[in-house]
């Protein structure tokens, strides 16, 4: 940019962050294709679109995989309860859809 005084290492570092911004919104996108079909199995098979214990299983999953990285396992549970808030609204939308259809 004309007239940027950004520095050059803020600029390689927000460059880098940019970059992981974007694989991270991409495999979010693949995770939502895969919960998606899931949502589409449990409704033809006619299982609830929650499983408690498979989400516990994950709680503690990604809680263990946080800390071995270095990341706040709090926020691990933060983000994996918001991503299962989305999902049980989409395989509850599914599970509508399909009741719908028959």
């Amino acid at each position: 940019m004309a007239g940027d005084d950004t520095p050059p290492e803020l600029a390689r570092l927000r460059a880098s962050i940019d970059n992981l911004d974007a694989a991270i919104i991409h495999m979010l996108a693949e995770r939502f294709k895969l919960t998606r079909d899931v949502g589409v199995l449990k409704a033809r098979t006619t299982l609830p679109p929650a499983d408690p214990e498979r989400e516990k299983r994950q709680v503690a999953r990604l809680r263990a995989l946080a800390d071995e990285a270095g990341l706040e396992p709090e926020f691990a549970e933060k983000f994996l309860a918001f991503v299962i808030a989305e999902v049980l609204h989409h395989h509850e939308t599914i599970a509508r859809a399909q009741t719908t259809d028959t």
